[in-house]
């Protein structure tokens, strides 16, 4: 009974530190542009959360429960620690402000357990998730660079984008605020497997039902954290404009939406942190950008969390796991 309450208080607590990483690579860029106020946002969020993991969450819960280690190892004492160690690691980056992978650090922790039991499927880890892990976030930086370079700076060459532009503003914050729909839609479809793929492997919910009743609290943890992390994305780094939070959040959106597809866990918020680094570059140029603390805080809390989160989880199983 203990540990079936500590299950549930531990998948709440994860979920919503989830809604409070994804605010930010969802919204970020229509508040940063003033195109929405926050508590719109917030409901927005929570709204196609749900619809993306009910609609395209399931290949990424298989992903989870079944390919990374065998099934028959999930057991609700292995999800305690899974979830344990993924939910504390997420907490640290959100307490340093900085928008994390939901997605890394609960393969962190699985691998952990894999590690623990030599049972851990590396082919799917080194062929298949690892390298769209650095594949993907390089083409949200290179589709953004490419595409904004097309417009900016003005020239004598892109003025008739401007005047297309200033003729329609309102279609403008109507797409802007579209593709923020667009990007949370994308993080219901493989963000919300992270809470239901261990639950599912362990046999305690449905894919189907998990999926459902999870991807509200995405909502409520957006609302009661995310406020930091909004910030972060949406202002230090580069403010942004109408044209260029549309084409962030589409190129992000467009890039997970095919990693769910494919049945990937893919960090959204590094999808979407190069894609503002892009603008960055563009704007200020690579040395002022990568120069800047809030860059190199990223990058390090980027590489430190999953490793914590392998760490956590395997030393967890070593000191309380009985056979």
């Amino acid at each position: 009974m203990i540990r079936s309450l500590l299950l549930i208080v531990l998948v709440i607590f994860f979920a919503m530190n989830m809604g409070a990483s994804g605010i930010a690579p969802a919204f970020a860029a229509s508040w940063g542009g003033k195109v929405i106020k926050k508590g719109r946002a917030l409901l927005l969020f929570g709204i196609f959360v749900i619809l993306g993991g009910v609609v395209l969450g399931r290949n990424i819960s298989l992903t989870l429960s079944k390919e990374l280690i065998l099934q028959k190892l999930i057991t609700l004492d292995v999800v305690l620690i899974i979830l344990f160690a993924a939910t504390f690691s997420l907490f640290l980056a959100n307490v340093l402000k900085i928008p994390q992978s939901t997605s890394q650090v609960m393969v962190g922790a699985i691998v952990g357990v894999g590690l623990y039991f030599r049972q851990l499927d590396y082919r799917v880890l080194f062929q298949n998730i690892l390298p769209m892990w650095i594949i993907l976030p390089l083409l949200s930086f290179l589709l953004t660079s490419l595409i904004f370079k097309r417009f900016y700076p003005p020239k004598h060459g892109n003025l008739h984008i401007y005047q297309k532009l200033f003729a329609n503003q309102r279609q403008i914050k109507l797409y802007s605020l579209v593709s923020s729909c667009y990007v949370a839609f994308a993080i219901g479809a493989n963000n919300v497997a992270n809470a239901v793929g261990p639950l599912h492997g362990a046999g305690l919910i449905g894919i189907s039902l998990g999926l459902l009743l999870i991807a509200p609290l995405f909502g409520l943890g957006a609302f009661f954290l995310g406020e930091g992390n909004l910030k972060t994305a949406g202002k230090e780094i580069v403010p942004l404009g109408l044209v260029s939070s549309t084409l962030s959040s589409f190129v992000t959106g467009t890039l997970l939406i095919f990693a769910s597809i494919m049945g990937i866990p893919q960090s959204l918020v590094q999808l979407s942190i190069a894609s503002l680094f892009a603008i960055s570059c563009s704007k200020d140029g690579h040395r002022y950008t990568w120069d800047r603390s809030i860059a190199q805080r990223t990058f390090f809390v980027w590489v430190i969390t999953p490793l914590f989160s392998v760490g956590m989880s395997y030393f967890l199983l070593k000191l309380f796991y009985r056979l």
